[in-house]
C-alpha cells in the first residue's frame, strides 16, 4: 500500500464533491478512505514522519528577522506564499489580514484587514497587492499603503495567488475557471472555463504569465496557454491522462505553479507526469511518470521536484534523466523547493527548513521557523530566504 499523505486526506475531506468521492475498491483508495474516516473522527493512521537525519552542517544559516501575522493559514492547508517586490515583502493570513514588510529588516510598512477569509495569494505588481477569498472574490490593495483599490466577484473560491501583467489581473478559481480582470477597476475582461473532476486535491495551480500568454494547469492534467488580453486559447497540452477505476485513482491534478525557462515550460502533476513543454506550440518535449503536488524549481542545469512521498529529486533539465534523489524526508511532507545560492531549501511538517546541495542532494544545514507545519514554498530574493508557517510566523534567513 502506498503512503497515505495527510494533505490527501484533507483533499478528500474538502473536495468539492464531499467525502463520498473517496469511496473506491482499490487498496490505495481503501487506505485513504479509512484514513479520511479516522481523520474526521480525530484519529490518523498516516505514516509517521521519518526522524531527522543526522549530518555535519557545512554552511552556516542565521535568522535575520522574524515576525508573526495572525493565525497564518488557520489549519486549512493553504499555500499562502509570501511575495517579494521592490524591496518589500507582502504576506497574507487566513483571517483576512495582509501586511507589507521591509524585506531586509522586517519593519512593518502597513497592515490591512480585509475582513474576509483569504484562501489564495498574495500576488503583487503594477501597484497592487492581490488576494483571493473563499467567498469568490479577488481583492486589490495598494502596494504603497494597503488601502482598498477594488473588489471583484469571481465564480468560486480562489486557492492560488492572482497574477498581474500588462494591466490584466488573472485569477484561477476552484471551479476550473481562469478569469481576466482589469487591473485598474477589477472589471471582468474575459473568462476561460474547464470542467472540474469529481474529486480533486485542495488547491489550484497559480497562473503563470509569460509574455502575452497565461499558462495555467488544471485538475484534469491539462496545461493551456491563453491570450492575456482576450483569454482565447492558444494551445493545450496533455500532461497526464486520467486512468483507474475510482475517482481517487483518476486524480491527475496540476497544483504546483508551472515554471518558465526561456521557451520551455516545466510542470508536474499528481499521479501523472513531470514534463517539459514548448512555450510556443505546447509540444511536450519530454515527460516521465511522476507524482507531485508540492511544486518544482528550475535552474540552468536541473529541475528539482518534491514527489508525493516526500522524496526530493533532481532531473536533467534538457532530457528529464534523474541525476540524484534525497529520500531522508519521507512522510515529512516537504514543500516545493526554493533556490538560494548553491542550495535548494524545503520546509517540512514540523517547521524545519532543510538546505540541500544542488550538486549531489546532500544536506548541508537545517533551521526551524517554529513548531508548526510549513506548506508555503520558501521564497528567495537577494540572497535572503523567507519562510511562512501555518501558525503565522514569517522568518528571514541568511546563508553564510
Amino acid at each position: 500500500m502506498k503512503t497515505i499523505h495527510p494533505l490527501l486526506i484533507a483533499a478528500c475531506a474538502f473536495a468539492l464533491s464531499g467525502i463520498s468521492g473517496c469511496s473506491t475498491t482499490s487498496k490505495w483508495g481503501e487506505g485513504i478512505s479509512k484514513s479520511v474516516s479516522n481523520w474526521m473522527g480525530g484519529e490518523s493512521n498516516a505514516t509517521p514522519p521519518t526522524p531527522l537525519a543526522e549530518f555535519a552542517p557545512t554552511i552556516t544559516v542565521k535568522e535575520g528577522w522574524s515576525t508573526r501575522l495572525g493565525k497564518g493559514t488557520d489549519e486549512q492547508f493553504l499555500k499562502l506564499v509570501p511575495v517579494v517586490l521592490g524591496g518589500r515583502l507582502y504576506t497574507a493570513e487566513r483571517r483576512g489580514r495582509v501586511a507589507a514588510y521591509d524585506a531586509a529588516t522586517g519593519k512593518t510598512y502597513w497592515e490591512q484587514d480585509t475582513e474576509e477569509k483569504i484562501s489564495g495569494g498574495p500576488g503583487a505588481g503594477e501597484g497592487l497587492v492581490l488576494v483571493g477569498t473563499s467567498e469568490g472574490e479577488v481583492i486589490a490593495l495598494s502596494e504603497a499603503d494597503g488601502r482598498l483599490v477594488w473588489r471583484a466577484t469571481v465564480s468560486s473560491e480562489v486557492l492560488a495567488p492572482p497574477r498581474v501583467s500588462q494591466g490584466v489581473v488573472v485569477a484561477h478559481t476552484g471551479d476550473g475557471s481562469i478569469i481576466g480582470l482589469d487591473a485598474a477597476s477589477g472589471k471582468r475582461l474575459w473568462s476561460y472555463e474547464r470542467s472540474t473532476p469529481t474529486l480533486t486535491l485542495r488547491g489550484s495551480s497559480a497562473p503563470l504569465i509569460a509574455d502575452d500568454l497565461v499558462i495555467a494547469g488544471f485538475d484534469n492534467g491539462r496545461l493551456v496557454a491563453l491570450d492575456l488580453k482576450s483569454g482565447k486559447l492558444a494551445w493545450e497540452a496533455v500532461i497526464a491522462v486520467s486512468t483507474g477505476r475510482s475517482d481517487l485513482e483518476r486524480m491527475v491534478d496540476i497544483d504546483g505553479e508551472p515554471i518558465r525557462v526561456g521557451d520551455t515550460i516545466y510542470v508536474a502533476t499528481f499521479q501523472g507526469r513531470v514534463a517539459a513543454v514548448s512555450l510556443i506550440s505546447g509540444e511536450v518535449r519530454w515527460a516521465r511518470n511522476f507524482s507531485s503536488y508540492a511544486g518544482i524549481a528550475v535552474d540552468d542545469s536541473y529541475l528539482y521536484l518534491t514527489d508525493a512521498e516526500g522524496v526530493i529529486w533532481a532531473f536533467d533539465r534538457e532530457s528529464g534523466a534523474a541525476v540524484w534523489k534525497q529520500d531522508k524526508l519521507l512522510a515529512r511532507q516537504p514543500t516545493a523547493p526554493g533556490l538560494v545560492g548553491d542550495y535548494l531549501v524545503v520546509g517540512d511538517l514540523e517547521g524545519y527548513l532543510h538546505w540541500i546541495n544542488r550538486a549531489d542532494g546532500q544536506f548541508v544545514a537545517r533551521a526551524r521557523v517554529d513548531e508548526s507545519r510549513l506548506i508555503a514554498t520558501p521564497v528567495v530574493e537577494g540572497g535572503m530566504l523567507y519562510a511562512y508557517s501555518t501558525e503565522g510566523t514569517l522568518a528571514a534567513f541568511l546563508t553564510q
